[in-house]
């Protein structure tokens, strides 16, 4: 068992579903999954038991002596601090935080705090942990901007990091997956922090899949896809889920034998339910000339309620679902083939991307479908309006509402070319929504966002790019 050293930092990356929103909730059909570049970075401090962290009131934290501490700072945030008292539950219960103070709580933190520490607790040679210092860093993408957001320098900083200038709850995703990229970052720190050598990262990458999933469907209170995990943890791939019934019977932290539960699921050792998960083309490229960008449109979607009502939707129209599923899916599988012939035979296209554009402007339409169909916003009119402006400029090959669609932003795939990207950019700024839309929802300024593709998944950082924010 590795000695646990003293800092661990390790990132993960945002994710865009450029096909298989809703498809990839049956394992009867894919999703194709590109990384991003935007990645939730963790770092991991072991400090010394006389060491105090500073409570979310700004006073000295009460602890008892010799007692375990965890105090997690999101410090690009207003307030965001919190801290943790370690709690090991009898009966195999495993090991739980209890959040100290009255503030605000975080649950992805917490569980993946508590799913953490109960597999480390169960593997590792010493059941002491140890005062953790957590630091949870978020590239800038990943929040729509805000009137107080100040760039490094701004601030006396340097490097990639911004200061949002508000309080977590009140900041604006964009839409790139941040729950899943924080709880694999997460996860995956504190188990290589305590049990493993970072560079046994690509060994263990199996395991720390299987935990970040399982503590990704407690925070969010349900069994999900997992492709936002799948895609942190491995990078991008095409991604078929996994059967939901390896989680269903895990029970809550806390519960007897939880412990006993936790680790063949993460050990990948039960013969009744073994992982299925299916992931191919690990780190899979866009051919050469191709980058994908994303548009901020500062709007946001209610996710899980929107795919409710297209599940029910589907349970109560299986015959009708299941030919457009087939037709979404067909069409899908034809533009990631397309996408990986052009990747590895990069000659073969000259720089002509139109059956890319005739199979994007294909997925759109079944989803346009399913739109009117469900009557739900996958790609409400305010969204077709600007996806068929930006499509239309040279160098645009096309673009999808990605993942459950609806108003977060859009991505689109453009050639390679910073003329494009100026062009883009331009059009964005003068650009302004005419369209009545069909779910009332209303699109104001659109921002091209910096992130780009990025392939990679969980990977560990190095600490010079911190050191003004620790």
């Amino acid at each position: 068992m590795a000695h646990p050293t003293s800092v661990t930092a390790l990132s993960a990356p945002g994710k865009v579903l450029l096909t298989g929103g809703y498809l990839c909730l049956d394992r009867g059909y894919t999703g194709t999954v590109f990384a991003l570049n935007a990645r939730i970075h963790v770092i991991v401090q072991q400090l010394p038991r006389d060491r105090r962290g500073v409570s979310s009131s700004g006073t000295e934290p009460q602890e008892e002596e010799g007692e375990d501490t965890i105090v997690v700072r999101s410090p690009q945030f207003l307030d965001a601090v919190w801290e943790y008292g370690v709690q090991r539950c009898a009966n195999g219960g495993g090991v739980k935080v209890i959040q100290k103070g009255d503030g605000k709580h975080n649950p992805f933190v917490e569980t993946s705090l508590s799913y953490a520490l109960t597999y480390i607790s169960y593997v590792a040679d010493s059941k002491d942990f140890g005062s953790l210092s957590v630091t949870i860093m978020a590239d800038s993408d990943y929040y729509s901007e805000t009137a107080t957001s100040k760039g490094p320098a701004a601030q006396g900083h340097s490097g990639r990091f911004v200061n949002f200038g508000v309080p977590l709850f009140e900041a604006h995703k964009t839409g790139l997956g941040s729950s899943a990229a924080l709880v694999t970052a997460l996860v995956s720190a504190l188990v290589i922090h305590r049990t493993m050598q970072p560079e046994d990262i690509g060994a263990g990458r199996d395991k720390l899949h299987n935990l970040a999933q399982a503590a990704h469907c407690a925070a969010q209170g349900k069994v999900g896809s997992g492709f936002d995990v799948a895609s942190a943890v491995y990078g991008s791939c095409l991604y078929r889920r996994f059967s939901p019934s390896i989680l269903e019977s895990l029970g809550d932290v806390g519960s007897a034998g939880f412990e006993e539960r936790l680790f063949p699921i993460v050990e990948d050792s039960d013969p009744d339910h073994p992982w299925d998960t299916e992931c191919v083309d690990f780190g899979m490229q866009l051919p050469r000339g191709m980058q994908l960008v994303l548009c901020d449109v500062d709007c946001g979607s209610q996710t899980p309620s929107m795919v409710k009502k297209v599940l029910e939707w589907r349970k109560n129209n299986r015959k009708e679902a299941d030919n457009l599923w087939a037709s979404l899916q067909n069409n899908n599988e034809r533009l990631r083939q397309e996408l990986k012939r052009l990747a590895q035979h990069p000659d073969a296209n000259q720089g002509d991307f139109s059956d890319i554009r005739s199979l994007i402007q294909g997925t759109r339409q079944y989803i346009r479908t399913m739109t009117q169909q469900t009557g739900v916003p996958i790609e409400p009119s305010v969204q077709t309006e600007l996806l068929d402006s930006v499509s239309e400029l040279e160098g645009v090959i096309g673009g999808v509402v990605p993942g459950a669609g609806g108003y977060d932003a859009i991505a689109l795939l453009i050639q390679d070319d910073p003329i494009v990207v100026s062009r883009l950019e331009e059009h964005l700024a003068n650009w302004t929504s005419a369209a009545e839309d069909d779910f009332g929802g209303k699109i104001g300024k659109v921002r091209l966002l910096g992130v780009r593709h990025g392939s990679e998944g969980a990977k560990i950082e190095m600490l010079d790019q911190y050191i003004d924010w620790l």
